[in-house]
């Protein structure tokens, strides 16, 4: 096969990844609460691993507008999966962090997963699993430096 039919399978099978991670994230956001939609979901993730952090750092992030950022930001509140507090650099603003709640469901949802992700590639060695993840590694930092 020439490079320009690998590179032609290489976006087919990222299509079908890209799918099942669509899929994989509504099933998580699910698990953590029935109301959770995906997009809320990955914010919610981001501050459970980042800390707290102001709506308009989200929406930097996130490439979002700032009245949906605070229109999710409210719904998560309401769902008791994040905790807002004043900023204690500038008493003005508020920073919102995934509460206790979210992160116990959300670690629970991730250890869930790992089990299952384990039985599914079971047959891979661990040299196997380290050459993908290397592999993936080495392609998201190729497209994150040329854009």
């Amino acid at each position: 096969m020439s490079r320009a039919d690998e590179l032609g399978r290489l976006e087919q099978e990222v299509g079908v990844l890209i799918r099942r991670i669509k899929r994989v994230i509504g099933e998580r956001a699910r698990a953590v609460h029935p109301d959770l939609q995906p997009a809320s979901y990955l914010m919610l993730t981001y501050l459970a691993s980042d800390g707290p952090q102001r709506s308009s750092v989200l929406s930097d992030r996130f490439n979002v507008d700032k009245g949906a950022i605070s229109r999710q930001v409210q719904h998560l509140c309401d769902l008791g999966l994040l905790d807002r507090e004043p900023d204690p650099a500038d008493g003005r603003a508020t920073l919102v962090s995934a509460s206790a709640d979210a992160v116990h469901r959300m670690e629970s949802v991730a250890r869930d997963r790992r089990r299952w992700l384990d039985e599914q590639l079971s047959e891979w060695s661990e040299a196997d699993l380290r050459e993908f993840v290397t592999g993936l590694g080495r392609y998201n930092a190729a497209l994150d430096r040329n854009g």
